[in-house]
């Protein structure tokens, strides 16, 4: 919860630090393409970020959850 919940949060600030660049836009379609473009660049980095600690992540949760991620792994 807290890691999605920082996701969350680091998207919207890098959204208002796009948005308080410009402080009118013409319409409401070009607050969206602004955004889309914004989150496209974000992901792009987000993508080759690797996981903190998956590793040990990933092993506890196989230890809790064994019958239920032997399905998935």
């Amino acid at each position: 919860m807290i890691c999605t919940t920082n996701a969350v949060e680091a998207l919207h600030r890098q959204f208002r630090k796009v948005t308080k660049a410009k402080s009118i836009f013409p319409s409401d379609e070009a607050i969206k393409k602004m955004l889309f473009l914004a989150y496209r660049d974000i992901s792009k980095k987000w993508r080759t970020m690797p996981l903190q600690n998956w590793g040990i992540v990933l092993s506890n949760l196989s230890i809790i959850f064994a019958d239920r991620l032997n399905d998935v792994l």
